[in-house]
């Protein structure tokens, strides 16, 4: 395969490895998450479910969301270093969301290391993921501001990164489509 065709497999495959695993980890979270709002008990109740999901669950993190992500935030890394932005030159809006794009990927690479390891990780030492354990987690201002700061990131990088997925892909081709469906996005 020549260079250009590879290149050209790898970022549908980087884009494709994206959207799939950032969009079931983060719905995933957000309906989780959102168990808070019925009180402690029941946040507790879906980490509880959360840790005992499956007996497969280890392997379905690990092919769903991990090894996707691990590819995705490598190749991401490798992209946005090769880059040219030009927001200083063109102050596109375009130009804009490809630049946040980069960004907010690098913040969310140190971001879901972080978040792994003192979730997910830290149930390996016996420490059970609980309204308490969160509670003690966002207590801190600096957890809390990288917590929000890490959430607006995935979102952020999720929903514009399914834009330009749509048209990358070639889904979305026509302006109007295009300028219809960033409306669409920005509101997710």
């Amino acid at each position: 395969m020549e260079k250009e065709g590879r290149e050209f497999f790898l970022r549908k495959l980087h884009s494709f490895s994206g959207l799939i695993p950032l969009a079931v980890f983060l719905t995933f979270h957000m309906l989780m998450n959102s168990s808070v709002l019925r009180g402690p008990e029941a946040y507790n109740l879906a980490c509880y479910f959360m840790t005992t999901l499956l007996p497969f669950k280890d392997l379905l993190e690990w092919v769903v969301i991990y090894l996707p992500l691990l590819f995705h935030g490598i190749l991401g890394v490798w992209i946005a270093l090769r880059c040219k932005n030009n927001v200083g030159s063109y102050h596109y809006a375009r130009n804009w969301g490809f630049f946040f794009q980069r960004v907010t990927g690098i913040i969310l690479i140190f971001f879901i290391i972080w978040h792994v390891w003192t979730t997910r990780v830290q149930v390996n030492f016996g420490i059970e993921p609980t309204f308490a354990s969160m509670a003690a987690i966002v207590a801190n201002p600096l957890f809390l501001a990288f917590m929000i700061i890490g959430i607006v990131c995935g979102i952020y990088h999720l929903s514009n990164g399914i834009w330009t997925w749509l048209i990358t892909w070639g889904i979305l081709v026509s302006p109007k489509s295009q300028k219809v469906a960033r409306y669409v996005v920005s509101i997710f």
